[in-house]
């Protein structure tokens, strides 16, 4: 009997321990990420006077809207770059040999290590009049003066897919691998080309894969802010780079929060979405 209760004792001892080991990151999630959050969400219809004087800005400010439409534009240009130099990366990673795969893998994984802020200042030693493009390209005979590739939104689109493309071609990658390699040979046997091989069979069996790592880099193209600050030179400023100026010299704090709230909204709907094509619980268990 003692035995008995000394298992249930045991059983109840852990079950508490489970609790508190779940408890504590939501406690420390709702207090160090839920408050602030809902403190933006407060501002943004509190300051400076009670209402929804801020996000009446979306309509009829148009500093507002040229901001938000260059960051939706320059998301939407780097998302599809990154997805097609992606793609290419990946295929070949699917296709190439084990050596050769450990090699780009290595090269992929190692740009993490990287800093945005290293990486852009690499990109204006490079991309400047005087840089090594520019000077490439004059001594080829190809152009004739230096081409203007920083400090406007080339520069940043040149910038943001180069950072964005370790988080296109890894999903890309993971999509690839898991289609199976016997069916592009069962189409060509059948009489399709290479081409219609890949356009009918690889192609659709790799949307799912496009579309997740789309929605991840689309995601994180809204929210940069180093890359267009200095490649973009004052010219060319998105909507975070926005929300520090309101916040840090306009003091226009109650803008700056509707923007963010508008920004973590805008992320929501396209996780939810995203949610539609990829099951989340799945890939979170492998």
């Amino acid at each position: 009997m003692s035995a008995v209760a000394a298992s249930q004792s045991s059983a109840a001892r852990s079950e508490q321990l489970y609790w508190w080991m779940l408890l504590a990151p939501c406690a420390f999630l709702a207090l160090f990420y839920l408050v602030p959050v809902l403190n933006v969400l407060v501002l943004s219809f509190t300051v400076p006077r009670p209402g929804v004087a801020n996000y009446a800005e979306l309509a009829n400010n148009a500093a507002v809207q040229r901001v938000l439409w260059t960051t939706l534009r320059i998301g939407a240009i780097t998302t599809v770059l990154a997805l097609a130099i992606g793609y290419v990366v990946a295929y070949a990673l699917v296709h190439c040999g084990p050596r050769e795969r450990q090699i780009l893998l290595g090269i992929v994984v190692a740009s993490f290590w990287i800093s945005a802020l290293i990486r852009a200042f690499a990109w204006i030693a490079l991309l400047q009049s005087r840089g090594l493009v520019n000077s490439a390209l004059m001594a080829s005979g190809l152009i004739e003066s230096p081409l203007s590739l920083v400090r406007n939104e080339i520069g940043v689109v040149i910038g943001m897919v180069h950072y964005m493309l370790p988080y296109a071609i890894l999903p890309l990658y993971t999509n690839l691998r898991g289609i199976d390699d016997r069916l592009v040979p069962a189409a060509r046997a059948l009489g399709a080309t290479p081409a219609q091989a890949f356009r009918w069979v690889f192609l659709p069996l790799s949307l799912p894969g496009l579309i997740g790592a789309g929605v991840i880099v689309m995601i994180f193209s809204l929210g940069f802010y180093i890359t267009p600050a200095i490649l973009g030179g004052g010219r060319t400023i998105m909507v975070a780079e926005f929300i520090s100026v309101q916040i840090s010299e306009t003091l226009r704090w109650g803008l700056a929060a509707m923007l963010a709230s508008v920004l973590l909204a805008s992320v929501l709907l396209l996780v939810t979405w995203l949610s539609r094509f990829m099951d989340v619980e799945q890939a979170l268990r492998k």
